[in-house]
């Protein structure tokens, strides 16, 4: 077996491949070759600094350590989407293709053997490969239905290009997310559908958990001013009012002026011209 050397591993994987037909399966892959080979032309990657393994439903490609990360990243957050868009825009509803894919970085050996072709060794070959299968990636896709492609970066990525914010990377488009694998949880960023999820109790990714802001103590409210209740009228006996009968304790409004007769107990009196516009005097002399 060769020595380990360190690659960048960039892993794809057409969506529900499985569901369709051998014709279009060989579209597909052809398609994905062609996505694969323009966004890698994008890069600045040569064919010298790569290395290709067919999965059928997907790639696996190795790229050299000295080829920037982040022209790699920026060609899969911009120019993938796009050439993805132009292929949906004129294929069929069953040759339709969506992209999981996962950006990592690790130690790969190659280890090849006679009349086999492949032969890739390496734990972190192993983590990206269960980023790619995760549920959580899958539901990321399956969540983003207007979205052509869904991209999920390993914690050193994250951590030594993502959040730094370099040229075309925004790390506030990627969430943190904790995928469950046979060996314990594994931690992974994906872009899209939110921002970024710092760790519980502590940092996450670079990204600290902060307390909210104090927030100013509330005004106390001022009671509500009590409302006046009106001129009040008490009358004993019957009073009569051009003639009308009106029974029982009478609550008066302030405003306007009575004429006329004013039978009161059983007396008549005049009423009292009003002092000024909405005002009247009443029998005890107070103002209503």
């Amino acid at each position: 077996m060769r020595e380990p050397v360190n690659r960048t591993i960039l892993l794809l994987d057409i969506e529900r491949f499985s569901r369709r037909d051998d014709v279009v399966q060989a579209v597909l892959r052809r398609t994905l070759n062609t996505v694969v080979d323009q966004t890698l032309v994008t890069a600045g990657v040569e064919a010298t600094q790569q290395y290709r393994e067919d999965r059928g439903d997907g790639l696996i490609v190795l790229i050299s350590g000295d080829v920037a990360k982040t022209a790699v990243l920026r060609a899969l957050l911009t120019i993938t989407p796009e050439l993805l868009h132009d292929h949906n825009r004129l294929a069929s509803g069953g040759a339709q293709m969506r992209l999981r894919m996962v950006l990592a970085a690790g130690e790969v050996a190659h280890d090849p053997q006679a009349g086999t072709t492949g032969g890739l060794v390496g734990h972190d070959l192993n983590q990206a490969f269960r980023l790619l299968d995760s549920d959580a990636l899958r539901r990321a896709l399956a969540e983003q239905a207007d979205e052509h492609c869904v991209l999920a970066v390993s914690t050193p990525v994250y951590e030594g290009v993502v959040r730094h914010g370099h040229h075309g990377v925004r790390p506030e488009l990627f969430r943190r997310t904790d995928v469950t694998v046979k060996d314990g949880v594994l931690s992974a960023w994906i872009q899209g559908g939110g921002t970024e999820v710092p760790a519980e109790g502590g940092e996450a990714g670079g990204v600290s958990s902060r307390s909210p802001a104090p927030q100013p103590p509330a005004r106390a409210q001022a009671p509500a001013p009590e409302r006046s209740g009106g001129a009040v009228f008490h009358f004993h006996g019957a009073p009569v009012v051009h003639g009308s009968l009106v029974g029982g304790d009478q609550h008066g409004v302030s405003g306007g002026q009575v004429t006329g007769d004013v039978i009161l107990g059983g007396s008549g009196t005049k009423s009292a011209p009003a002092d000024r516009a909405g005002e009247s005097r009443t029998e005890d002399g107070g103002r209503s």
